[in-house]
């Protein structure tokens, strides 16, 4: 399962993350790495960008970035 297809106040935790280049070294920077928990708190109005809790801070990721982070549900 990816990222973006997480519920809204649905808990996830990392297992991978699947970008390259420049966007896969900024999620990792970010925290995204494998065990790293994850709250869903919103989709804006239009759907894009996702809000998430992350790390003790909020976080808004566009549903394309979203999908290169494979979770598991908690």
């Amino acid at each position: 399962m990816t990222l973006d297809e997480v519920k809204i106040g649905g808990e996830c935790s990392v297992e991978d993350v699947f970008a390259d280049g420049a966007l896969g070294q900024r999620l990792l920077d970010m925290g995204f790495v494998p065990g790293t928990r994850i709250k869903i708190i919103r989709n804006a109005p239009l759907v894009d960008p996702v809000e998430i809790f992350i790390k003790g801070y909020f976080l808004s990721l566009r549903h394309a970035e979203a999908k290169t982070v494979e979770v598991v549900l908690l």
